[in-house]
């Protein structure tokens, strides 16, 4: 259904798949990738996206790189090697796309994005401030208040899905910062998914806690909120 495309991306340029929606136009959804890569799997996400309506773009923020499933080793060396400043610049760029794009309507977009990809939701809306309306993380955020970006910038509505069983993202510090963004008035909700582990909502099953019921619960809610949210 989609294609890949090249953009903009300061002074130089960036690559992503897209995935628009068949006859129409619908609103800009930004797709982040896991620590595999621009995956196929990631590929589909933007693909059932587009059947939902939306116009859906995820940036390649490897350029060119992936890991398989039984490279976890390069897929945290990708993860660990990729530099802050250009995926900030390759997510901004992806928006900027996305909102002068045809088939998009609308001045804002939404972000959703799994594991690394759910921490570099949180972050791209709090940089990207009024720009995204809509953020739905899965499993991911940055907890580390260390590396945390400048959350006076966050206006988006967050919907976040996370797994009570998870050892990379501990659910006592995801609470923690959901409390933290409440309180400074944040619109943020972090939803918990009761006995599933991390990655539950990846159908190609990577590390074997895929969920059906799980993930198509949290799929289903994601997309209710995104149509709402972006209107």
């Amino acid at each position: 259904m989609g294609e890949m495309v090249e953009f903009a991306s300061n002074g130089g340029s960036a690559a992503g798949y897209l995935a628009v929606p068949e006859g129409e136009q619908g609103r800009g959804v930004l797709v982040l990738q896991e620590w595999w890569g621009l995956v196929p799997q990631i590929k589909g996400v933007c693909d059932r996206l587009a059947g939902e309506g939306f116009t859906a773009l995820a940036p390649d923020l490897y350029h060119g790189e992936i890991a398989e499933h039984t490279e976890m080793d390069k897929a945290g060396e990708l993860m660990n090697s990729l530099p802050p400043d250009r995926a900030a610049r390759d997510m901004g760029g992806a928006i900027t796309y996305l909102l002068g794009h045809e088939s998009t309507t609308g001045d804002d977009v939404g972000v959703i994005g799994f594991c690394m990809g759910g921490l570099l939701t949180m972050v791209i809306a709090a940089i990207e401030g009024d720009r995204v309306r809509a953020a739905v993380p899965f499993y991911g955020a940055p907890l580390d208040p260390a590396h945390a970006p400048d959350w006076s910038g966050l206006t988006a509505t967050v919907r976040g899905h996370f797994a009570a069983d998870d050892t990379l993202f501990p659910l006592d510090a995801v609470k923690e910062l959901e409390t933290k963004l409440k309180g400074m008035g944040k619109d943020v909700t972090f939803e918990v998914h009761q006995g599933v582990g991390h990655a539950f909502a990846n159908e190609h099953n990577p590390i074997g806690t895929h969920d059906p019921e799980a993930a198509d619960r949290a799929w289903t809610d994601a997309v209710a909120f995104l149509r709402t949210t972006l209107g």
